[in-house]
């Protein structure tokens, strides 16, 4: 066998090796922690497409959004509180079947729309949940209804997950991509009641992530981890490691404060790179989450 044949052999072992590293050690995340996919950045598909690309990219678990059509044979019916118990059957045995759990849905406040039934939207969304299994629920309540969404918090024993997006000089009485202001509202609330951190739009918001996540504690529920370009609000995302996001920070922190529940990949702009720039983010969060 002649040197080259040997270094050639030699540097096929290292990259099945660096491969063997991304994928078989998938499940020695810390205790607690979940490595996942927003719908959302399915959303050019059905749920059931997306809960398959979930699984094609190496994720364990999805976080659905509320507007989704639910699968190709059933493209009229829209994934919501709405959703009957036949469908939501069926979903559940697409999950199943697919090895991929439901931990969260992004609601878009659609029960506050009718202030005058609200507690009766609030309390159809939170049946939907429970029939569903998720842990929690992800949107933005106006202020002054977080004492009736508390009170269903308490019932039903799921989460609410303040979502954060970003600074905008058009509606300068949007507050909600200040962290201290999203945290005075949940500091004295029921610990079920914390924030679904969108590290994109903190970036976007010239805010860091690393240190909000400090503020935040365990009121952090889930994270929406992304990537962007640049601080404004409308910089596209990127593949983890090549924004201004510090990615690996921002997973070092969750590790340290021994964060538990899940981190979805989110991509809000579509590329022709959308599978492999998600999959490189699964497998960032791996090597960096898995290593000791």
């Amino acid at each position: 066998m002649n040197a080259t044949y040997r270094h050639l052999l030699h540097c096929a072992a290292a990259i099945l090796g660096l491969a063997f590293c991304f994928t078989a050690t998938a499940g020695s995340l810390p205790k607690g922690m979940e490595i996942g996919c927003s719908a959302y950045t399915f959303r050019h598909l059905t749920a059931f497409e997306a809960i398959e690309k979930t699984k094609e990219c190496g994720a364990d678990v999805i976080e659905f959004f509320l507007w989704q059509k639910l699968s190709p044979e059933n493209p009229k019916v829209i994934l919501n509180a709405d959703l009957s118990d036949e469908h939501i059957a069926a979903l559940k045995a697409k999950l199943k079947a697919c090895g991929v759990r439901a931990v969260n849905a992004y609601f878009n406040n659609a029960p506050f729309q009718d202030k005058a039934g609200a507690e009766a939207g609030l309390r159809k969304l939170f049946d939907f949940a429970r029939k569903l299994g998720l842990r929690g629920l992800t949107g933005e309540p106006p202020a002054d209804k977080l004492d009736l969404v508390e009170k269903f918090v308490k019932e039903y024993k799921i989460q609410l997950c303040f979502h954060n997006h970003p600074i905008n000089p058009k509606k300068p009485d949007y507050l909600n991509w200040d962290p201290k202001y999203l945290f005075s509202l949940m500091a004295k609330r029921d610990p079920r009641m914390g924030f679904s951190v969108d590290t994109g739009h903190l970036a976007r918001s010239g805010v860091d992530s690393v240190e909000t996540l400090k503020l935040f504690g365990k009121r952090s529920l889930s994270v929406h981890l992304k990537d962007v370009k640049e601080a404004q609000p409308q910089s596209g995302d990127l593949p983890y490691g090549q924004g201004i996001a510090n990615i690996a920070g921002i997973l070092a922190e969750l590790k340290r404060q021994n964060f538990r529940g899940h981190i979805g990949v989110e991509y809000e702009h579509q590329s022709d790179r959308l599978l492999d720039d998600v999959k490189h983010c699964i497998k960032f969060m791996r090597s960096h989450l898995e290593a000791k």
